[in-house]
């Protein structure tokens, strides 16, 4: 039987169309099954739903407040398989989470004068200005302790902290020490939590090292300190302070973990959250990080902390040797015995002059500078253990460490602005000098030095050529001078003798 084109297309259309109808009514079975699964496992309106977890997946949450009669649907992406972020918390970051909240700003304020820009400008009123400058520090316990560098705080007229929530405290100066470049402050307590402390004497080279700090805050709305991150680049390195301050940069931690300026007095921290040194300095020609920053071990530092905190000074150690940096056969240079003080630790215990100090405290000594640092750490009081070399002989020996007999004599204030003590053999060893009686000048103030040309460590000898033994003769010889109006002092300055005259009054 013939098919017409008309009937062909006719038949077409009716396949086409029973087919959408078998399309969408197997559309319309899917859907129901899925939403009755889907009312079975407990999902549906208020409840999240996700895709399965691959590189980047997307959560929707229902939580989100209603507005308009609506829901809101918050997206949230998160990285990897887990949502928290879990994975992203490293070592690191759980230890910076312990330091951080005791890691606070330091920000200091001093008044300068200003120079005379005219010749006009001599004999106006005195110009001065305010100064500030910025440091970090942190707390070492609960009661407001706060541990910085003494040249963050050095001829500071105020002292403000801030914490890490922008919180501000006047703080005072507890003490400060030029020496060590360690000072204390004092804020109100339980106001920021204490840092967890280390210790640095088992430091190793190349571990993990965390700087914390508040570099350019001056330049910064945020109070809250920021991190970097290296590693411990070396120990025991001793650095050769440069300008007018008398600084014992040694056995300093070296790190390159960035330190720039404004990190100074704030913690270096090892992995597992301790406070392991205090960030203190920089080598750079340009003033910011060139990957060569230094810190004081915290255990000189708390050591020095607690001295400062007790005392308001450091009572600096003493055994009463002379010990100078010589050169030796081999190329290295030895520590070796200059002067013995009589009646001293040192020469209670036997050491003598000519002998060289191997170690001190199981710790090699190289010079003079590994030997102070010695007895610095081990404090007044303390004791230390020395091996040495007499004769081609290996020895041990072991003595008390005292106090700097300078440090503790009595002042004598013999004119306003001037402080003597009497010489004694122990004073005289100490301060190397070459006469072992006299009054010698342990403070001569500004004014009076440019006028007279005294110096601390001279060692008044003579007054109005009488002789002088002690700090109290010399006081009364002064007081006797003033009355006919003028003096002339006689002087042992390095082994030389000067002579200095002045008018003089009560």
């Amino acid at each position: 039987m013939a098919v017409t084109r008309d009937g062909r297309l006719a038949r077409l259309s009716s396949v086409v169309g029973v087919t959408l109808l078998l399309g969408l009514a197997l559309g319309w079975a899917l859907a129901a099954q899925r939403g009755a699964s889907a009312l079975e496992t407990g999902a549906g309106l208020g409840e999240a739903t996700s895709l399965p977890a691959s590189s980047t997946s997307w959560t929707t949450s229902a939580g989100a407040p209603e507005e308009a009669g609506g829901r809101w649907a918050v997206v949230d992406q998160s990285v990897g398989d887990t949502i928290s972020g879990r994975d992203r918390v490293t070592p690191t970051v759980l230890a910076v989470r312990q330091v951080l909240p005791s890691v606070v700003s330091v920000s200091v304020f001093r008044h300068e004068r200003m120079r005379a820009r005219s010749f006009l400008e001599l004999f106006g009123p005195s110009r001065d200005r305010l100064v500030s400058g910025l440091g970090s520090g942190f707390a070492i316990d609960d009661q407001g302790t706060i541990l910085t560098n003494d040249h963050v705080v050095q001829n500071a007229d105020s002292v403000i902290v801030v914490d890490g929530m922008g919180r501000t405290y006047d703080a005072s100066v507890v003490g400060r020490d030029e020496l060590t470049d360690l000072a204390v402050l004092r804020i109100p307590p339980g106001r920021v939590p204490a840092a967890p402390l280390g210790r640095s004497a088992d430091l190793m080279v190349g571990e993990p090292a965390i700087a914390i700090g508040n570099p350019y805050g001056s330049f910064l709305a945020n109070s809250e300190a920021t991190v970097t991150r290296g590693v411990i680049s070396g120990v025991d390195r001793d650095i050769r302070a440069t300008g007018q301050r008398e600084v014992l940069y040694a056995d300093m931690v070296q790190t390159d973990a960035s330190i720039n300026p404004g990190n100074s007095g704030g913690p270096l921290v090892n992995i597992r959250g301790n406070v392991v040194g205090v960030n203190s300095s920089i080598f750079s020609s340009s003033g910011g990080s060139q990957g060569l920053g230094f810190a004081i071990p915290i255990d000189r530092a708390l050591r020095v902390a607690g001295e400062l905190r007790d005392f308001g000074r450091i009572r600096r150690p003493w055994v009463g040797a002379d010990v100078a940096t010589v050169p030796s056969d081999s190329f290295v240079s030895v520590a070796s015995v200059r002067r013995i003080a009589p009646a001293s630790p040192a020469s209670s215990a036997g050491l003598a002059e000519g002998d060289i100090i191997l170690t001190l405290d199981g710790k090699p000594v190289r010079g003079a500078l590994d030997w102070e640092i010695g007895l610095l750490d081990a404090g007044v009081n303390g004791r230390i253990d020395v091996e040495l070399l007499r004769g081609g002989d290996q020895m041990a020996l072991s003595m008390e460490v005292e106090e700097l007999p300078s440090e503790g004599a009595e002042r004598v204030e013999a004119l306003r602005g001037l402080r003597l003590v009497s010489v004694t053999p122990g004073i005289a060893v100490e301060r190397d000098l070459t006469v072992e009686a006299g009054a010698m000048i342990v403070e001569v103030e500004g004014p009076l030095a440019r006028r007279t040309g005294m110096r601390e460590n001279d060692v008044i000898v003579a007054i109005n050529r009488r002789e002088v033994r002690t700090a109290e003769e010399a006081r009364d010889l002064l007081l006797e001078a003033a009355e006919r109006g003028w003096v002339e002092l006689f002087i042992s300055r390095q082994g030389a003798t000067l002579v200095t005259s002045f008018p003089i009054r009560r």
